[in-house]
């Protein structure tokens, strides 16, 4: 038989690596980019007064946006409260209950629609079910939708990390006689908590950044959110308006958010990261 050389092979090879290497040195530059951006022109309007105080009147100066963190704070907690247990015990049954059935293979197929679904139609959707009938915005509204952005992402997530545990820690465990709750609490999620925080906390990087849902749910206020029955200040919809202002003190208050955004989604990642650092 004859030998097929092997510098075709090596030559293809290289160029892959090449071309990847390519790929992710652009990826990171844009991202870097994109945070440098960020972080210059957002950083310089940063201050006590900033993070603590009502917005200015249009065209004037000073101010600041504690109302929107408070209100973004209110409605991404209340997005976890609703969509993260629902998410994973969802992810539960799918990844340990109902495998190879076809109402889960339904429920799968549900989750993976809802995950491309654009957030402007959920943003309808709790407008039409919740905002017309209640007859105004409000944060619980925008809570919701925030939710069933989380609910999807925490499901599939929390399916496909427990597919990664190996079968032997699921039949060492019933061997001993251990509840398949039980286990699946004490063992499985023990074994993939990495994975799981990681995809909660995509799920609230994701709604964190979402603007069009609160549009048509929570919409703004200039106030403080001293409840959530009615319309409720947020980072992102304060970031839209301001952004497209002819005031100057607005647009800095919109990098500003902006900052405060990215950093808090930073931070989060870096310190969720090093607690669920594997010990050896």
């Amino acid at each position: 038989m004859r030998r097929r050389p092997a510098w075709p092979r090596k030559a293809v090879d290289a160029a892959v690596k090449v071309a990847s290497a390519l790929a992710a040195a652009l990826g990171l530059g844009f991202l870097a980019w994109i945070l440098f951006v960020v972080l210059r022109h957002g950083a310089a309007a940063l201050n006590w007064t900033f993070l603590t105080s009502l917005p200015s009147a249009p065209g004037g100066s000073g101010g600041g946006l504690g109302n929107a963190i408070l209100g973004t704070a209110l409605m991404t907690l209340l997005a976890c409260v609703f969509g993260v247990p629902i998410g994973l015990l969802a992810g539960v049954y799918l990844a340990e209950y109902s495998r190879g059935t076809r109402f889960a293979t339904t429920v799968r197929f549900l989750a993976n629609v809802m995950m491309g679904i654009p957030s402007i139609i959920i943003g309808l959707f709790v407008y039409a079910v919740m905002v017309l009938p209640s007859g105004h915005f409000s944060g619980w509204a925008g809570g919701v939708a925030l939710a069933l952005l989380v609910l999807p992402v925490v499901a599939r997530t929390t399916e496909d990390m427990l597919a990664m545990v190996p079968n032997a820690l699921r039949e060492s465990a019933l061997a001993l006689g251990s509840p398949h709750w039980r286990a699946t609490l004490r063992i499985l999620f023990r074994a993939s908590r990495a994975g799981l925080l990681t995809g909660v906390l995509l799920a609230v990087a994701r709604v964190s950044g979402e603007t069009a849902p609160l549009l048509f749910t929570a919409l703004n206020s200039p106030y403080w959110p001293r409840s959530l029955s009615g319309p409720t200040a947020n980072l992102t919809v304060t970031i839209f308006n301001y952004a497209m202002s002819p005031y100057p003190a607005w647009q800095q208050a919109a990098w500003g958010a902006s900052f405060i955004i990215v950093v808090g989604v930073l931070a989060l990642t870096v310190v969720s990261r090093t607690l669920t650092r594997e010990r050896k």
